[in-house]
């Protein structure tokens, strides 16, 4: 558990980046390219940080195994190319597979259309005691699918339900549910990796030209592009409609992927630590039996 001056360390250091109200957010303030003052010679000193950052983690996931009362879902959203997943590679790299769960939300399937918008993705939860890691998420379905009408024509939904105020109805209603989770020991923390227009076509052209990474390359990421306005102003709306002091969001900025994974890692620890995890205390009963079991040990014969 890290010490007050630590706590506030963090606080100051995230303080730039976390979003716990809407009121007067602007996408716009926030800086894609920024780097908190540092320069190229402290990338050596943020891995190290990272370093430190990834060891944390994977003692206090051991804890909060063992703890088995909270739950902890990391919710990420991006731009193509912004470094999603790269970004949960790195950060995850020392916690236990056992106690953590990834999901990638890709179109949904015809089952999922058959439920309503939130069904997927509640059934994907983390249990208690475990990590669970949305790579996108329920915002899918005020991002995407407001930019692209025909997908919630997909979604079958009554034609009187489909009125004006449909994208504030799921706001709200993705709100409620995370308050409702929050109440019931999930902690959600939520990232925006703020990629800027001209790093993420920088990205797309590397990888067109390097063989090796074509594979990542799609058609329909150029296509997007052209809807780039449409997205920033879908992600304000999201963002300011749902952050919250219980399930805020970050808007990493993203453009240096050595210090968006700086902070994420950041956020996930300052998180993880106001939890207070501990493993736990072994009662009376327990006592005895751990040196009931250790005493038929040492008799065993060799």
């Amino acid at each position: 558990m890290a010490s007050n001056g630590n706590r506030s360390r963090l606080d100051r250091f995230l303080a730039p980046y976390r979003i716990t109200g809407g009121k007067g957010f602007r996408l716009k303030d926030h800086d894609p390219t920024d780097i908190h003052g540092l320069d190229s010679e402290h990338k050596d000193e943020a891995t190290q940080m990272l370093a430190r950052g990834v060891e944390w983690l994977s003692d206090a996931q051991a804890k909060l195994f063992a703890q088995n009362t909270w739950s902890v879902l990391l919710i990420f959203q991006a731009m193509d190319a912004a470094g999603k997943d790269g970004t949960i590679g790195h950060v995850m790299s020392g916690v236990n597979p056992q106690g953590c769960q990834v999901f990638s939300f890709k179109h949904p399937l015809a089952e999922e259309l058959d439920h309503d918008f939130l069904w997927r993705y509640l059934k994907n939860l983390p249990e208690r005691g475990r990590i669970g890691i949305f790579n996108r998420s329920w915002y899918e379905e005020v991002l995407i699918v407001r930019v692209h009408r025909a997908i919630l024509e997909a979604q079958r939904l009554p034609p009187e339900l489909v009125g004006k105020r449909i994208w504030q109805e799921r706001l709200e209603d993705i709100a409620s549910i995370e308050r409702y989770l929050s109440r019931n020991g999930v902690r959600i923390v939520k990232f925006f990796l703020n990629v800027s227009r001209d790093e993420q076509k920088r990205r797309f052209l590397d990888r067109l030209d390097h063989p090796d990474k074509n594979w990542k390359f799609s058609v329909a990421d150029v296509t997007e592009r052209g809807f780039w306005d449409d997205y920033m102003s879908a992600y304000e709306q999201a963002i300011g409609a749902t952050a919250t002091e219980h399930s805020p969001w970050y808007v990493v900025p993203a453009d240096n992927k050595w210090f968006t994974r700086l902070v994420v890692s950041t956020a996930i620890v300052h998180a993880m630590d106001q939890l207070d995890l501990a493993y736990p205390e072994s009662g009376a009963d327990r006592k005895r039996e751990v040196a009931t079991a250790r005493r038929q040990l040492l008799r065993e014969h060799k």
